[in-house]
């Protein structure tokens, strides 16, 4: 995403649009930080958490999510290719991977734990607040006090070429059953404080992440063509507003 944002000067020249992140994680929690700040001026931190609740068909991981989920961040600024990344001072800089837990309790009442990953999501809230310190977290890293502690040796050992190689294969070849979506709704949320000490907190509910996954996309093409977007590259809620997600099926919470 971040190379996709470093042709924005180009996009605009060029009178082309190109959105990036139009899919469930980045569109929901991003929405809600750009509903959040309307009319406010930049805050001083940020966190976004990103709950999705999917089916799954059974089948394989396959050789392309295999891929895309070992190959850490070659390239990124910030930090290590198998580390996390935060927001601090403006500038990404390392962070824990699976670090900064945080135990929430969602609108319905049930209770989910999100730990710090450098999603997508990052780079999105960051843009659309304007905050020097944002964090980006996610259900789906597992939390656990093994799973930290082997993390850092996984890292370690993909970052050997070989190695990791063989590893994308065997993941690739793993089967996995069919899942029922675990939950009613999928969440975005968001919490923001400002330099005044003010704190705001807000949810963007949806149903199944992957339903809404596809919708964005065609929603985001729907406005393209209707002539509402604009020159540059952008994140989608940074581009439409908050109505976008709407649009999609979502339901904002305070």
């Amino acid at each position: 995403m971040s190379q996709v944002l470093a042709f924005d000067d180009a996009a605009a020249t060029a009178g082309r649009t190109v959105v990036t992140g139009a899919g469930f994680g980045v569109t929901a929690s991003e929405s809600v930080v750009v509903k959040l700040c309307e009319g406010r001026p930049a805050p001083v931190e940020v966190r976004v958490d990103m709950m999705p609740s999917l089916a799954m068909e059974a089948g394989k991981v396959g050789a392309a999510l295999a891929g895309t989920m070992l190959a850490g961040l070659p390239g990124v600024e910030g930090g290590r290719r198998y580390g996390g990344r935060r927001y601090r001072d403006g500038r990404l800089a390392p962070a824990r991977l699976a670090g900064d837990a945080q135990e929430l309790t969602l609108p319905d009442g049930s209770g989910v734990t999100t730990v710090g990953m450098p999603l997508g999501e990052l780079l999105a809230a960051q843009r659309a607040s304007g905050a020097p310190s944002v964090l980006s977290a996610s259900s789906e890293m597992p939390s656990s006090l093994m799973v930290r502690v082997l993390l850092p040796i996984a890292g370690a050992l993909l970052a050997i070429g070989p190695l990791r190689d063989f590893a994308i294969r065997r993941l690739a070849a793993v089967k996995f059953p069919a899942r029922p979506q675990p939950r009613e709704h999928s969440w975005g949320h968001a919490w923001v404080r400002w330099a005044d000490g003010e704190v705001r907190e807000g949810w963007l509910r949806v149903g199944e992440a992957q339903s809404f996954t596809g919708a964005v996309p065609a929603e985001v093409a729907r406005r393209l063509l209707a002539g509402e977007g604009k020159p540059g590259a952008h994140f989608p809620a940074a581009l439409f507003g908050p109505s976008l997600a709407e649009a999609c099926g979502g339901e904002y919470l305070a």
